[in-house]
């Protein structure tokens, strides 16, 4: 259980600078199919039943890339302007 409370807080704090910032439903729904409260325990390292989980490996690359993907498709929206 320390492994993910220790994974939870670096994870979080590799986030911080955009948490507030980003619509996590939105990158659960277009990125994963899955729904908001999946996203906020996967973010948060408690599930509903308030159990540890977290991002499997191939769930953290999936994630990394959405986050990539967003950047782009926002980068490419400024451009427009």
């Amino acid at each position: 259980m320390e492994a993910v409370i220790s994974q939870k807080k670096a994870l979080k704090y590799q986030l911080q600078d955009i948490v507030l910032d980003v619509t996590w439903s939105k990158i659960a729904s277009r990125y994963f199919g899955k729904s908001s409260s999946w996203m906020y325990h996967k973010l948060n390292g408690v599930d509903g039943n308030g159990k540890p989980t977290e991002f499997t490996d191939e769930e953290r690359v999936q994630f990394k890339n959405s986050l990539f993907d967003f950047s782009d498709r926002i980068r490419n929206a400024a451009y427009q302007i």
